[in-house]
């Protein structure tokens, strides 16, 4: 048992957090009039009325203010078979679009194909928190999971799926 401290080790609330199993998104906007997105795994559902979603983004993140600026963004839940599309949009740079293909959505948002699910939001309210801000979307459009695709999830640093 480990006994209470003043100062939690990063490294160490790092790891304990890793042992909570999450699904794996990739949050999307257009800002003039180029797509822009990066990967997240701390997405929730918040309410129900009105339908609102949740997720956390670094305060230092270079793609967020663009999806701000837009006012709108899409969340693309990721299915199994698209880790390598996780791991292209956690990479900090322009590139994360390159061999992507996607569909707008009736926000005008990229919808990533092959995601399992996808949600369209407005900006709802934002909060700071730390060294992360949380975003809270109202929820205008959504689409239904393709066939019986399983979602991508991240457990201890790995990706999985639910059949491991």
């Amino acid at each position: 048992m480990t006994l209470l401290s003043s100062a939690i080790e990063p490294l160490q609330f790092r790891d304990a957090l890793g042992h909570f199993a999450s699904g794996i998104t990739v949050i999307t906007s257009q800002f003039n009039d180029e797509p822009v997105g990066f990967t997240c795994q701390s997405f929730y559902s918040v309410s129900m009325e009105p339908p609102l979603v949740s997720f956390s983004v670094m305060a230092r993140s270079l793609s967020y203010p663009k999806i701000r600026k837009a006012g709108r963004f899409a969340v693309n839940i990721l299915a199994n078979d698209q880790a390598a599309i996780s791991n292209q949009f956690a990479r900090r740079g322009d590139d994360k679009w390159r061999g992507v293909q996607w569909q707008t959505s009736p926000l005008g948002n990229p919808l990533i194909d092959g995601s399992l699910h996808w949600l369209d939001c407005d900006i709802h309210a934002e909060h700071d928190a730390g060294d992360h801000r949380i975003v809270i979307g109202e929820v205008k459009a959504l689409n239904p999971a393709r066939g019986a695709t399983a979602p991508l999830l991240y457990f201890k640093g790995q990706y999985h799926n639910l059949a491991e």
